[in-house]
């Protein structure tokens, strides 16, 4: 199945390339920021890996001390259960840049441990603060029956914001006995109530989760099925619906190729029609030819 990854993967990838710091390690570096929407982007450069670049988000309400006025120079600060990230720097235009130190919680492995999840090292300890997950986390979603056992399902779960209150919206829409690997790759592919109800209305119920994933994954919305049905074709299933995303029957091809003569073309067949290269153009040529 191809994945849609967040960004958030790319910075995981990169976290894991760095050499493994001892547990207690404090990381530095300098830092760059923007202002966007109540939230604080940051860009982490560490001094020890110069070419490497971490970004992650969080609230402004979230950092104490942060003034992000013009001219701004206090210290502030973000702490999160796995450590507590310090800034310096300053502000201007509502853009930041400064130096940073990690220093990772000393009780936040134990904490893990007691819950059944293995010792993270360093990196995977700055990676778990930078995303926000811990045993609060852990716990959460242990009471509504789901159990994080590794470090990779934790960082997932931060990553792709599995929350407690995601896992209750999809059992409330027919999907109560996901895995944390199932509810991760609805998060991935952003699968939402939402548009689990809007696909139940047009008749699209209780659909398996991997057909709920595919569509998905290949962007059949409610409104592109309404806008099938609406170019006469009322009865594609799901597997119908998603063969024309892949090969491009969009109602704009449909209609292309209605004006081109083929009125009683089916779904099938403007799916082969996509499949062989046929579109206005081929048509077009090859009634030239045949004059």
């Amino acid at each position: 199945m191809t994945s849609r990854l967040s960004p958030w993967l790319t910075v995981f990838v990169m976290l894991l390339a760095l050499p493994v710091l001892a547990a207690d390690a404090q990381r530095t570096g300098t830092w760059g920021a923007v202002v966007r929407e109540q939230q604080l982007q940051l860009s982490l450069q560490p001094k020890d890996r110069p070419d490497s670049h971490h970004g992650f988000s969080a609230p402004l309400a979230d950092f104490q001390g942060l003034s992000t006025t013009d001219g701004s120079s206090a210290p502030f600060k973000l702490v999160r259960e796995a450590g507590t990230f310090a800034f310096e720097g300053q502000f201007k235009d509502g853009q930041g840049v400064g130096t940073w130190r990690f220093s990772p919680d000393a009780g936040y492995s134990k904490k893990l441990a007691e819950l059944g999840i293995p010792k993270p090292d360093a990196d995977e300890q700055f990676l778990l603060a930078s995303v926000n997950v811990g045993p609060q986390r852990v716990q959460a979603l242990a009471a509504t029956g789901q159990k994080v056992a590794t470090v990779e399902e934790l960082v997932h779960v931060g990553i792709f914001n599995v929350t407690p209150e995601y896992v209750r919206a999809m059992a409330a829409e027919g999907y109560p006995k996901l895995t944390v690997q199932e509810l991760v790759d609805c998060r991935i592919h952003h699968v939402t109530p939402e548009r689990i109800q809007g696909l139940a209305a047009l008749g699209f119920k209780g659909l398996p989760l991997d057909s709920l994933l595919s569509m998905s994954i290949h962007n059949v919305t409610p409104d592109f099925v309404k806008e099938m049905r609406g170019l006469g074709f009322p009865d594609l299933s799901a597997d119908d619906l998603v063969s024309m995303r892949i090969h491009g029957v969009t109602p704009a091809f449909v209609k292309e190729m209605r004006g081109m003569g083929y009125t009683n073309a089916t779904a099938d067949d403007f799916i082969s029609m996509r499949i062989h290269g046929v579109d206005s153009v081929f048509v077009r040529s090859m009634s030239k030819q045949r004059k």
